[in-house]
């Protein structure tokens, strides 16, 4: 399939319309306010650049690197997880096959292999972590431990990947954008979506929505970011195999669970007392920062689609 006669083109002209236009509005501001730091600002769109230019280079021109791509994202995450959660000497070793779950989760995804994929973290890997927990001798703390390696996985290697398995549903008659369109679908409306409540939870924002977990997130903001994203999800169904009325579903849930998954992680934050949980991305802060939303998200929308369209 020829890129530019591809509806795949479409994300990617949005995609870039909206950095150059957040591009020069940051030149402006910095020419305009010449007393005023916008460093940060240029930082995250200087960030953006380049994680747009990875992932959709990635997805439209090699698809099995994509794969690896978001291997890395899922390994880099739950790393992260990790060391913001104080874990036990103890776990060494269901720490170690935490870590061993994500290639092989990811082999099932190259593969593939539905059955295996669906069963592997939920059912194997939650009996092989209580194992490594138990056989190590020493009960104080083994809540803790199970709890916090059993949500690890779940959330950064098991719902994660969910996007990356996207890539590997089969074609289907009639439907063009195929299985990239489906991922750059769920990507670009739960990123779109963040951006959509951080502007207009900052020029509406008055009655907070969870200010203890996140001060910063407002009603105004969530509604906003659910009112543009929705619409959106409408008039880029054309990447997916949805109907109208399923498009419209699509455009709901997306923003509404992605919004959960970045308070699901800002709670983990607030726990343990941080703002980031990293620096990996420069003006972003950690791996984590930036896919929290895709934690709930992306098994949401994979198992809307293959319901309704598989």
């Amino acid at each position: 399939m020829k890129l530019l006669s591809s509806p795949l083109i479409v994300p990617v002209a949005v995609v870039a319309g909206v950095l150059v236009v957040a591009t020069l509005a940051w030149i402006l501001l910095t020419r305009l306010k010449p007393g005023s730091d916008f460093r940060e600002l240029g930082l995250r769109i200087r960030s953006w650049w380049v994680m747009a230019t990875v992932v959709l280079g990635a997805v439209l021109l090699v698809p099995s690197a994509a794969l690896a791509f978001w291997a890395l994202v899922c390994f880099w995450a739950l790393r992260e997880f990790f060391s913001l959660v104080p874990g036990r000497w103890e776990d060494r070793t269901a720490l170690f096959l935490a870590y061993l779950a994500v290639p092989i989760q990811f082999l099932w995804v190259f593969l593939g292999w539905y059955g295996m994929f669906i069963v592997f973290v939920p059912v194997y890997m939650f009996l092989a972590v209580a194992v490594a927990l138990i056989v190590v001798g020493q009960p104080k703390g083994f809540v803790a431990s199970a709890s916090r390696i059993h949500w690890g996985l779940m959330s950064f290697v098991f719902g994660l990947s969910h996007a990356a398995f996207l890539l590997r549903l089969p074609e289907k008659t009639g439907f063009e954008a195929g299985p990239r369109g489906l991922f750059l679908y769920l990507v670009l409306l739960v990123q779109l979506n963040d951006v959509f409540q951080y502007v207009t939870g900052k020029l509406l924002g008055r009655h907070k929505i969870a200010p203890v977990v996140s001060p910063n997130k407002t009603w105004e903001g969530f509604l906003g970011g659910l009112l543009l994203t929705a619409p959106l999800g409408v008039l880029l169904r054309f990447l997916t195999p949805l109907s109208l009325p399923e498009a419209v579903g699509a455009g709901i849930l997306l923003p509404v669970f992605g919004f959960f998954g970045d308070l699901a992680v800002g709670s983990v934050k607030r726990d343990v007392g941080v703002k980031d949980a990293g620096s990996s991305i420069p003006g972003h802060g950690g791996v984590l920062d930036r896919v929290n939303s895709l934690c709930y998200a992306a098994p949401l929308f994979f198992h809307y689609v293959r319901y309704l369209a598989y």
